[in-house]
């Protein structure tokens, strides 16, 4: 099955890579100038400069010439949430079967993934793939397991005969909402918990923000029409803890640069890489107050980020809410 990976950062790099080494895979890039110098390198000095890429993999900026090589196989986009309406309107019709990588809630109104595939008229089948995946360990080969999401059982059937091999096991789910909540608001959960551990707060408030975190992602994805328990699995509980504890985490490395008190403007500056959990926070937050849901840390985040309060003062408002039952 031919594959066309549409976005070269890290993450789209690294599954690019994976996907070489067992279908004709195309890696597309933005820049033709990074392009270019990945071929000539052969990695991908920008995003993943520790690994180097497979011969097999090409690499190249014209997006139609991806498409027309993955045309009744398999695209993928790997671009930040902020680009997948963009890309889905240069695709088209152009994709048999598509899946993405984004995380988060774009911008206009919040919306997940599968909400700007339906305002936009997608028609083709489409889906998400996500789980706790760092880029690095998926481009080393070390093991990873992922979950492929879509309403189109075939299409999330057509992923794994596309991706799942000996380092990369791919599990297959019907409840795509719940997957795209998952990967949304772990990534604020991710700098919450980035915060308390730059506090030195302990392991016993780490355990806490993850497990409370996860009560509201679960609250904030069955009130938008998801599963309850996909929360449990590789795109909620998963993701969230490899995102809130792994050091590769950019998100937890924002909360920890803001509890050392820089500014979030610097500290995105030199971070280099997009850090999601910092736009999605506020869209989180709005879609949860449309909805009634309540999501106390997430709102603490919003005005840390906002600089409405300090770390401290958010950890004195959180610990002081009324007593209630856990469940």
């Amino acid at each position: 099955m031919n594959v066309a990976v549409l976005g070269a950062g890290a993450w789209g790099t690294a599954l690019a890579s994976h996907a070489a080494a067992r279908q004709p895979t195309r890696l597309w890039a933005r820049d033709p100038q990074q392009a270019a110098q990945m071929r000539a390198l052969g990695r991908n000095p920008r995003y993943l400069a520790e690994v180097a890429l497979p011969s097999a993999l090409e690499v190249g900026s014209d997006l139609d010439a991806a498409l027309a090589h993955a045309a009744d196989g398999l695209v993928v986009v790997a671009t930040p949430m902020a680009a997948l309406a963009e890309m889905l309107q240069r695709i088209g019709n152009r994709a048999a079967r598509l899946v993405w990588l984004s995380k988060g809630f774009g911008q206009p109104g919040g919306r997940l993934g599968h909400e700007v595939a339906r305002d936009l008229g997608y028609t083709r089948p489409f889906g998400v793939l996500s789980g706790p995946s760092f880029a690095l360990e998926v481009a080393r080969g070390q093991p990873t397991a992922l979950v492929a999401a879509s309403s189109d059982p075939a299409l999330a059937s057509a992923v794994v005969d596309a991706l799942h091999g000996a380092a990369l096991r791919i599990y297959t789910s019907s409840d795509p909402v719940g997957v795209e909540v998952g990967g949304a608001v772990k990534n604020v959960l991710a700098i919450a918990t980035g915060i308390a551990d730059g506090m030195q707060l302990g392991l016993n408030a780490r355990a806490a923000l993850v497990t409370r975190g996860l009560a509201e992602m679960t609250r904030l994805g069955v009130a938008l029409g998801a599963r309850p328990a996909t929360f449990m699995g590789l795109s909620g509980l998963g993701d969230l803890v490899l995102t809130a504890t792994g050091d590769l985490s950019r998100n937890r490395q924002v909360g920890i640069a803001l509890a050392g008190g820089r500014r979030l403007s610097e500290i995105l500056a030199d971070l280099g890489h997009v850090a999601e959990g910092v736009s999605s926070a506020p869209m989180v937050l709005r879609r949860a107050r449309d909805l009634g849901v309540e999501m106390p840390i997430t709102e603490a985040v919003v005005r840390v980020l906002d600089g409405a309060v300090n770390p401290a003062d958010a950890l004195d408002e959180l610990m002081q809410r009324e007593v209630r039952a856990e469940g």
